[in-house]
């Protein structure tokens, strides 16, 4: 890792923005990766501007190397302000672009970061389904991984608490 992506990686971490739940969200998206065991929600909060719906807040928790809380940080700095489908465009070398360019071994760091926040606009989208309201999910991490007796399965990622 170049020593500048160390140090904005180490500056985002220092303080990082935007970090905790949001009660009055609207939307919510939760990833995970089995290969690290990294762990992502983020929420989003959205307001009307122009006649178009748009991001007014975004904020995170994550279980997660220094790398994937500096990515959602600055990530949701980037989202304040984005419509809907500004957000939905957004790569994750866009989302980690503030950062400079992640050594290979961290380019799962983006990659969970635009997975929550496509499952959060997804989940938006989706109000007339079956998509679980936000007061379904789980407040935090912690209690996702409690529930379902202990597993939590989403999409191709299954997740399994070790006693």
């Amino acid at each position: 890792m170049s020593d500048d992506v160390e140090a904005k990686i180490q500056q985002a971490i220092a303080n990082p923005q935007n970090m905790g739940e949001m009660s009055d969200a609207d939307s919510v998206g939760t990833v995970g990766s089995p290969d690290c065991g990294d762990m992502l929600r983020m929420w989003l909060k959205f307001s009307e501007k122009d006649g178009q719906k748009v991001i007014d807040k975004a904020s995170f928790q994550s279980f997660g190397c220094q790398t994937a809380i500096a990515v959602a940080s600055m990530a949701t700095e980037m989202l304040a302000g984005k419509t809907v489908e500004e957000a939905k465009e957004l790569s994750s070398e866009q989302l980690s672009e503030p950062l400079g360019p992640l050594p290979p071994m961290k380019i799962h760091c983006g990659q969970m970061v635009e997975g929550a926040l496509k499952e959060a606009l997804d989940a938006e989208n989706a109000e007339a389904s079956a998509a679980p309201a936000v007061e379904d999910q789980p407040e935090t991490l912690v209690q996702s991984f409690g529930a379902g007796g202990g597993e939590m399965k989403k999409g191709k990622i299954k997740v399994v608490l070790q006693d």
